[in-house]
C-alpha cells in the first residue's frame, strides 16, 4: 500500500498536528487554508505565521501540504496544522528572540487545545524542570508528543525535548531502511521514519525546494503517519496511536528489545490502515511505559546532566543547508504529487518488511549488538 492507496482509507482528515518550530508560512501553494493561525491562543501567537528559516514550513509541507502548485504534498494532506513559534539558536536577532515564547508555554497552551499530535523538530542538550512538567501535563491531556532525536552523533550528547519522558524520539532512515550516519542513537530512539532525500524550501525565501536530509524530516513524517492512523481510528487514545506504530513497525530484532539507532523499527502506517479491524491494545495503556520510567542513556550508557536554567537555545534537528541540494521544482502536483515523487524513497521505507535493514544494531543495554 503506497501512499495513493492509503489516502483511500485516510488522509489525515479532522487531526490537527501543532508544529513546534521557526513559525510556518500559510502562504505557500501548499499549505494555503492549511494552516490554521486563527486557533493560535495569543498568549503563545507571536509571529507563528513569520518563518524565519522555512523549516517550520517545510515540516508542516510534510504533514499536511496539499500539493497545490506544483508544493510538497504531504503524507497527510487532509489534517490541519496549528503553527507555533519558538526562538532558536539560529535566530540572531536576540529580541525576535526574547518576544517568542517558551516551550513550556507552548506545550501547556497546545495541552489545553483540540491538537492531537505535537510535532517538534528540534532540539538542544538542556534538560528544563518547566518543560518536563509541561510535557508531562500535555501527555496527560491526551496528546502525542513527537520529536526528532539530532544529527550529530559526534557530539555524544542527548537531544531534548526527543529524550523526556512522553516524547517518542525519531531516527532517520534512507531508503533501503539504513540508518542515516547523521542520526543520533542512544536508548531515547524509539521509532525510526524516512529522513534522506527529502525536499524542503532551501531557505525563508520560498522560491526554491532543496533535497536535504535530518530527523526533522523523519520527525514530520512520523507526525504525518500518526494523524493517518488517529483520522482513520477516532476514537483511539494517543497510547493506541503510538501502540499500533511500534507493533507494526519493520524490525528483523525482537519487540522487546529494542535498538539504540532504529527503535521498534521504521514505522509503516499502512499496515495499520490496511486492516481496518486492527487491535491497538487497551487505551490506557503506555507503550513506552519502560522507557518513560527509566533514566536516558545515550549509546555509551552516559547520563545527562540537569540544567534548569540554562542559556542555550534550541535549534532545527536538519543539515545546514550546504549540504542541501536543489530539487526539481518542476513536477506538476497532479502527477502524483512533487515530494512523493520525489520522496519515491520515503514511499519505499513505508512498504519494505521486516528484514530490509542494512545497519549494525545495538541493543539499548550496553555491551551487546544485534549481527
Amino acid at each position: 500500500m503506497k501512499a495513493d492507496e492509503m489516502w483511500k482509507v485516510s488522509t489525515g482528515k479532522g487531526v490537527k498536528v501543532a508544529v513546534v518550530d521557526t513559525g510556518v508560512n500559510p502562504d505557500t501553494p501548499s499549505l494555503k487554508g492549511q494552516v490554521l493561525v486563527a486557533e493560535v491562543p495569543k498568549a503563545v501567537g507571536y509571529k507563528a505565521s513569520v518563518d524565519y528559516l522555512g523549516h517550520g514550513t517545510s515540516m508542516a509541507e510534510l504533514i499536511a501540504g496539499t500539493g497545490a502548485g506544483g508544493g510538497l504534498k504531504g503524507l497527510a494532506p487532509g489534517a490541519k496544522i496549528v503553527p507555533f513559534r519558538i526562538g532558536m539558536k539560529i535566530l540572531k536577532n536576540e529580541d525576535e528572540k526574547k518576544k517568542a515564547p517558551a516551550l513550556s508555554a507552548v506545550m501547556r497552551a497546545i495541552a489545553d487545545s483540540d491538537v492531537k499530535i505535537i510535532s517538534m523538530s528540534f532540539g538542544e542538550d538542556i534538560q528544563r524542570p518547566e518543560d518536563v512538567a509541561a510535557i508531562k501535563y500535555a501527555q496527560s491531556k491526551g496528546k502525542l508528543l513527537i520529536a526528532s532525536v539530532g544529527n550529530d552523533p559526534a557530539s555524544k550528547t542527548i537531544d531534548f525535548p526527543a529524550a523526556y519522558p512522553y516524547v517518542v524520539g525519531v531516527a532517520a532512515s534512507d531508503e533501503k531502511g539504513t540508518v542515516g550516519k547523521f542520526s543520533e542513537h542512544g536508548n531515547y530512539v524509539d521509532l525510526a521514519s524516512p529522513g534522506l532525500k527529502v525536499p524542503t524550501w532551501c531557505d525563508n525565501t520560498f522560491r526554491s525546494y532543496c533535497t536535504g536530509q535530518g530527523t526533522s524530516q523523519a520527525t514530520a513524517i512520523a507526525s504525518a503517519s500518526a494523524a493517518l492512523i488517529w483520522s482513520a481510528h477516532p476514537k483511539w487514545t494517543a497510547n493506541q496511536v503510538l501502540a499500533s506504530l511500534i507493533d507494526t513497525a519493520g524490525r528483523d530484532w525482537a519487540k522487546d528489545d529494542p535498538s539504540t539507532y532504529l527503535g521498534y523499527g521504521l514505522i509503516r502506517p499502512r499496515k495499520v490502515l490496511e486492516n481496518p479491524k486492527f487491535n491497538p491494545g487497551p487505551a490506557g495503556t503506555d507503550p513506552l511505559a519502560k522507557e518513560n520510567v527509566t533514566g536516558v542513556t545515550d549509546a555509551a550508557g552516559n547520563a545527562p546532566s540537569a540544567n534548569a536554567s540554562g542559556a542555550a537555545s534550541p535549534q532545527p534537528s536538519k543539515d545546514s543547508t550546504d549540504d542541501q541540494a536543489p530539487a526539481a521544482a518542476t513536477a506538476d502536483a497532479s502527477d502524483n504529487t512533487t515530494m512523493w515523487i520525489a520522496l519515491g524513497a520515503a514511499v519505499a521505507v513505508l512498504v519494505i518488511g521486516g528484514g530490509a535493514f542494512a545497519v549494525i544494531r545495538s541493543r539499548r543495554g550496553a555491551g551487546s549488538t544485534h549481527a
